[in-house]
């Protein structure tokens, strides 16, 4: 196994901390890492060991008692130090293609690899470390194995939740833009948070004590956008009866957050590009131009130089505000953060109810498996098409169901958003935001119709009938994927298998469920399933 660099280059590594290659930085490099999602000491949440010995060929004891595990703000880590988790250890080995095998080898920690229970061994393929993947330990501790790279030196956190690669990379950039006097274009989904750096941006900079005004132009009507933004002389137009300052105005001297630029109207880009070239506004109305000392921050999640293309945004206007553009990460992405982000927003949402005691566990009535573990564990799984807006309301859906309960309680309102493929929604489109420098390319999407019977079985076979990964090289998206596999009467589903041929399978393999896979062809997830409704999982 090879360690992977940002940049998609490999390098050997002569031992743990021993990254070698000249000239080359540690925080150039990749490592396959272990990040704690869940510990009953809530203070483990964000714990992480790099596996840099997997890179050599050596196996990862892991167990009540080793690998040593730290927070980012740490020196000295300290392992799980968990009573229900077997002193015996579990083995984790690089395997082929880029995946990463768990081995039981007598250990006895109950362990769910993905939501499946490992009975022996289990594979994970490079796709699924690539995504995150998720190991529940004694029902207890919840852990992600993914790839990360090794921080340098620390950042200021900017008030930014979280520790991801994804993250950090955002931290250095608000660190490098905040005291230039420049315009910043944020760029990602919805929910990301390029509010919030904005903000940081602004706190960061040399304008921190002027205003910080934000303004939403996809919530303002066309008619009234020129007005709110450069304001308006009395009587220019009806119902002006007062002079209006606008936006620009406002903020004299601080900065201005213009949210979904890509909806401002296009005599609104034609004001918006002179204010930046001039520093100065118009407002409706008037023939006089007013000074406007403001730094712009500007944000998007559709794809600007596709809008320029269609006609529908002013090149020149883009150009202006991508002085500096940073892309904001969505949630699936930076998987690792799930654990610290769900632990702050319940706090947050249980000390507006007046319950802070129930994730404090020196408090009377304190009890931190109030948050159950498999929860955590299916939270890491799901794929946010909202991303941390959604998950913070998921938090407080939790918590205002919960209260008065002396355990959380799962809703129908989350039972039914965790059942639901985040896709079915059409929530998970191919996203139109450029790829910044060091981020993998969005593979190439495409209509269902496109991929043939062959295609789909080759490429079920290729990604080991893991459908997550098989969407994904197909282009397609995980609802598609299966109804094709239904159009397709020569793939089986692991509904179509007989209870008898399963047990025969099952007693044929030893219980390897990756072994069963590969000898029934059918999915990884559903063949588990139905080990568990027959008891044999």
């Amino acid at each position: 196994m090879k360690i992977e660099k940002s940049d998609g280059s490999t390098v050997g590594m002569t031992g743990i901390g021993g990254l070698r290659e000249p000239g080359e930085e540690r925080p150039g490099l990749r490592l396959p890492t272990l990040t704690v999602l869940y510990h009953p000491d809530l203070r483990r949440i964000g714990a992480r060991a790099f596996l840099g010995e997997l890179a050599v060929g050596r196996e990862v004891p892991v167990s009540r008692h080793q690998p040593e595990l730290a927070r980012p703000d740490q020196m000295i880590g300290q392992p799980l130090e968990d009573n229900h988790i077997s002193r015996r250890p579990f083995h984790l080995r690089a395997g082929e293609d880029g995946g990463i095998e768990l081995r039981v080898d007598g250990s006895r920690t109950a362990i769910v690899a993905q939501g499946v229970p490992v009975l022996q061994e289990h594979r994970f393929s490079a796709a699924e470390i690539e995504d995150g993947a998720v190991l529940e330990l004694a029902g207890r501790v919840v852990l992600l194995l993914h790839m990360a790279t090794p921080p340098g030196e620390p950042l200021p956190r900017f008030g930014l939740i979280g520790d991801s690669p994804g993250l950090l990379r955002v931290r250095a950039d608000i660190q490098r833009v905040a005291d230039l006097d420049v315009p910043v274009l944020l760029r990602g989904a919805t929910g990301t948070g390029k509010e919030l750096a904005a903000r940081a941006i602004h706190d960061a900079g040399p304008r921190r004590s002027a205003p910080f005004l934000g303004v939403n132009l996809g919530a303002i009507a066309p008619t009234l956008s020129a007005s709110e933004l450069f304001g308006a002389v009395r009587g220019a137009f009806t119902g002006s009866v007062t002079q209006q300052d606008g936006y620009f105005r406002r903020a004299n001297g601080g900065t201005l957050f213009l949210d979904e630029i890509g909806e401002a109207p296009a005599e609104v880009q034609v004001m918006l590009l002179r204010a930046l070239e001039t520093g100065e506004v118009f407002p409706v109305g008037s023939q006089t131009a007013l000074k406007a000392d403001v730094r712009v921050i500007a944000a998007t999640d559709v794809d600007l130089e596709r809008k320029v293309r269609d006609g529908g945004f002013r090149a020149p206007l883009l150009h202006r505000l991508s002085g500096f553009e940073i892309w904001l990460p969505p949630l699936r992405e930076r998987r690792d953060d799930i654990g610290r982000l769900l632990l702050h927003f319940l706090r947050q949402e249980l000390a507006r109810i007046g319950e802070g005691h129930r994730l404090d566990p020196e408090a009377r009535g304190g009890d931190p498996l109030w948050l159950p573990p498999r929860l955590v564990a299916r939270l890491a799984r799901f794929d946010w098409p909202g991303n941390v807006r959604q998950l913070r309301n998921v938090a407080r859906q939790l918590v205002i169901g919960s209260r008065g309960l002396p355990r959380l309680e799962i809703g129908p309102q989350v039972e039914r958003l965790l059942r639901e493929d985040p896709e079915a929604s059409g929530e998970r489109a191919p996203t139109t935001d450029p790829t910044p420098v060091g981020v993998p390319a969005a593979p190439r999407w495409r209509r269902p119709s496109e991929v043939d019977g062959e295609e789909l079985l080759a490429a079920l076979k290729e990604n080991r009938w893991d459908l997550k990964a098989t969407a994904n090289a197909l282009g397609i998206s995980r609802t598609s994927l299966y109804a094709l596999i239904d159009e397709t009467p020569s793939i089986r589903k692991a509904s179509d298998l007989s209870a008898e041929e399963i047990e025969g399978c099952f007693q044929a393999t030893g219980g390897n469920l990756d072994a069963m896979v590969e000898r029934l062809e059918v999915s990884k997830k559903a063949l588990g399933r139905r080990l568990r409704e027959m008891k044999l999982g």
